[in-house]
């Protein structure tokens, strides 16, 4: 595809013009300088050439190859001086738009930018008819008319101090810098600014490290061009823009830092994230930009989560069929919070289950169950939501997530006019939980021996299976750990932590010390059903479903009361109760050897009425058709 350089550009520049950021190609590029590293450029708009010098702020673009011999080049920020007499463009800002590209032209290097001794022209005004060739290159006279095409808009020709070369911030642009597409950026450009609307503002964080205590928060940012990126802002800076931000508002940014996302924490589509600093600059716009959209969504359809990756974010758009109430939960570091728990349903017949979390339950959550207890049964769209893979298929929310209720889209008036044309009595089928009388959700009935004989959990992916078996023995030599209760974004860390010298409890991953641990369960039981018995291995939630009681209380019982009488009550207690246990089956490796592990991943008791109609509807399925009955 044939590329056009802006016309006339290089005269232009050594005019005084400073405004037109023009599109030019590099046609050389020489290292100069014993001191300090400097690049020098010969610019070319395909028909006069101009010596450049390079900010040394860009000289990464060379050294990365982002800017080489016959790039294509758009020069955002620059200036033409005069140094030693002879007009040279200092280069400030610019950006590559085609890294590699043959050379255009046959340009030639414009009179008037050589020294004044080499000068054969009689007259210095670039811009005068005598001056300029028919074939627009300024060598020899041209005609008048085209002359004038250009002649008002050109500035003054800029003229530098006479101190100029002990004036080191003569190369600093102080110029505002030029509003760039979101996803334009990158930590090689020099000044640039953003303009973008707040879609998402998470909580002010305190955190605790090897540095000290510190807080920080975040917030989500999308432009008219669709681009989305995360701003992050530590202590200090925390001070200066944690009032100030606000969802929905539009806010010019510039001045901050860009670094690699962290994927762990940020779902956002994006390789970089800013971070704002001391200098750096956030404006209000306060009028309403109607090219910036409120929210941008990427919407699954439920019957495609069901293959989605455990842990992964997605977006979701559903009609909301049932809400449970608000219960509460001990979290692992023994905070209690709330948890609801909802349906989703959409036009691929496939329905999933929402875990609200937190804040979540008594905002939206109430608003949504006062809505279907009154009958209304409104669309839900789910912004950032967590994909869990236990028990099936399910959506949770996270700190990032965010509701809206019957949301102004296209999608949502489509999933309405679906749902009141039909779709209200249209059943459907949940990738939650199985809808079969005394099964429980994805359920895969498995007896202990069959899961050795069918060779479970020995390919790249875990099986899981549900067995009915019964608690025949516990391990209690090694029964649960020290665990970090520190948090990681939302999640606990619990590694493994041990005691230092000082009696506080270090974590290697979190680098931290801390006063007391946490416990958790790490149980080995031995279970048992009609065809066989085998190990497993249960954690947290399960131990505590097994023992009825937490790690902490029973670590108490053994090693700090010594009380081994109630302690042995509790286990033989637990021996020879029968459960529901959801198994996750998957080799793994310990040392050289390949061994087949087997985690609890639930533990339900039984519900022998559920139970009985499990077992009733196996016999009428396998019962032979006979006429006679």
């Amino acid at each position: 595809m044939p590329v056009n350089l802006t016309r006339n550009a290089i005269a232009m520049m050594n005019s005084g013009d400073v405004n037109s950021k023009p599109l030019v190609q590099v046609v050389d590029i020489k290292l100069i300088g014993n001191s300090q590293e400097r690049y020098r450029f010969l610019l070319s708009d395909s028909e006069s050439t101009q010596h450049a010098m390079l900010a040394t702020q860009l000289n990464e673009q060379v050294r990365t190859g982002r800017v080489k011999k016959g790039s294509i080049i758009q020069l955002i920020d620059y200036i033409c001086s005069t140094v030693q007499n002879r007009r040279i463009i200092v280069v400030l800002n610019m950006e590559t738009i085609i890294p590699e590209y043959e050379i255009i032209g046959n340009p030639k290097l414009l009179m008037g930018s050589e020294p004044e001794a080499n000068k054969s022209m009689p007259n210095n005004n670039l811009f005068e008819p005598s001056t300029r060739s028919t074939n627009n290159r300024y060598s020899a006279p041209a005609p008048a008319n085209k002359a004038q095409s250009f002649q008002p808009t050109i500035q003054p020709a800029y003229q530098p101090p006479p101190n100029y070369k002990i004036q080191g911030p003569i190369m600093k642009n102080e110029a505002p810098a030029r509003i760039i597409p979101i996803a334009a950026l990158n930590p090689y450009q020099g000044r640039w600014a953003i303009k973008a609307r707040v879609t998402a503002k998470g909580d002010l964080r305190r955190y605790n490290n090897a540095r000290g205590d510190g807080k920080v928060f975040s917030f989500d940012l999308l432009d008219s061009d669709g681009g989305e990126i995360r701003v992050t802002c530590f202590n200090a800076v925390v001070d200066r823009f944690y009032n100030v931000i606000e969802v929905g508002k539009v806010y010019l940014i510039s001045k901050g830092s860009l670094k690699p996302a962290q994927k762990n924490f940020n779902h956002l589509k994006n390789e970089w994230e800013i971070f704002l600093e001391s200098n750096s600059t956030v404006e209000l716009c306060p009028d309403e930009d109607g090219s910036i959209p409120r929210q941008q969504f990427s919407f699954r359809p439920i019957t495609e989560i069901e293959s989605a990756e455990n842990n992964s974010i997605l977006d979701v758009i559903g009609i909301v069929i049932s809400v449970n109430p608000s219960v509460p939960i001990l979290r692992k570091n023994g905070m209690e919070t709330q948890r609801r728990i909802l349906n989703l349903k959409d036009v691929s017949g496939k329905s999933v289950e929402l875990t609200l979390w937190g804040d979540f339950c008594n905002k939206e959550g109430q608003k949504l169950q006062e809505m279907v207890d009154s009958g209304l049964f409104p669309v839900l769209a789910v912004k950032a939501g967590k994909v869990n893979d236990f028990n099936g298929k399910s959506i949770g929310t996270i700190s990032s997530t965010q509701l809206f209720i019957d949301p102004d889209c296209p999608e949502a008036q489509g999933l309405r006019a679906w749902f009141e044309s039909g779709g209200r009595n249209t059943a459907s089928i949940s990738i939650s939980k199985e809808i079969m009388p005394g099964g429980s959700k994805n359920e895969i009935r498995k007896t202990l021996t069959q899961i050795k004989d069918e060779g479970l959990g020995r390919s790249d992916k875990p099986d899981w299976v549900t067995a009915k078996a019964t608690v025949v023995f516990i391990k209690t030599d090694s029964f649960c750990y020290t665990a970090c209760p520190l948090m990681i974004g939302d999640r606990q860390c619990n590694k493994k932590v041990t005691q230092s010298g000082n009696k506080r409890w270090l974590c290697d991953r979190c680098n931290q010390e801390f006063e007391e641990c946490d416990y958790r369960y790490l149980l080995q039981v031995q279970i048992q059903d009609h065809t066989g018995l085998t190990w497993v291995t249960a954690f947290q939630e399960a131990g505590e479903e097994i023992l009825g009681c937490s790690a902490k209380e029973m670590y108490l019982l053994k090693y700090e009361l010594q009380d081994d009488t109630r302690f042995g009550e509790i286990i033989r207690g637990r021996l020879f109760h029968q459960y529901l246990f959801r198994l996750k089956i998957k080799e793994e490796l310990y040392g050289d050897e390949q061994r087949v592990k087997i985690t609890v991943v639930k533990v339900d008791k039984v519900n022998y009425s559920a139970e009985s109609r499990y077992l009733l509807d196996m016999v009428t399925k396998n019962l032979p058709n006979r006429k006679q009955f």
